[in-house]
């Protein structure tokens, strides 16, 4: 096998892994698909995928990594969230990846309640802001996602053009 058609291996296997990524928290998907497109661009010197696609891509990553930070943040603080639910929340998020899908959807809503019980010992605002802060996730990882198969949707596109 020649060396093209190992980095086209790897420009694919990364998008891959960055698709994967936009919904397991424990990788950094969007830099992952970012990644692909580059290598990708760059094996073929830039000439069907060009510099001004690349820099849009770079621009909606960036994009996604603000919306899903905000997404979160912002979901949890409209209910009042303490430091320790938001902490709660992204330490059930990564003990969900050891439990499969149903951890990952689960867990983040159950740690973000655990560090506000912890804090305040008020379980109805405690679920509050458990299912505001697990719906911020849920709405970031859904725009995280979609970015990134609309920044993959635009490689391809520019490598079939």
């Amino acid at each position: 096998m020649d060396v093209t058609a190992l980095l086209w291996i790897a420009a694919v296997a990364l998008m891959t892994v960055g698709l994967v990524g936009t919904v397991l928290p424990a990788l950094p998907g969007v830099a992952f698909v970012l990644a692909g497109i580059v290598l990708g661009a760059w094996i073929d010197d830039f000439v069907r995928v060009p510099v001004w696609v690349i820099l849009l891509c770079a621009l909606l990553a960036v994009v996604a990594w603000v919306s899903d930070y905000l997404a979160t943040v912002l979901g949890a603080r409209r209910a009042g969230a303490s430091t320790l639910a938001l902490i709660g929340a992204a330490v059930g998020t990564v003990v969900g990846l050891l439990m499969g899908l149903v951890g990952v959807l689960v867990m983040p809503f159950v740690g973000a309640v655990a560090g506000e019980l912890i804090v305040r010992r008020q379980a109805p605002q405690a679920v509050k802001v458990g299912l505001a802060t697990w719906i911020g996730l849920l709405v970031g990882t859904i725009v995280k996602f979609v970015l990134a198969c609309t920044m993959i949707g635009l490689f391809v596109g520019a490598l079939l053009v």
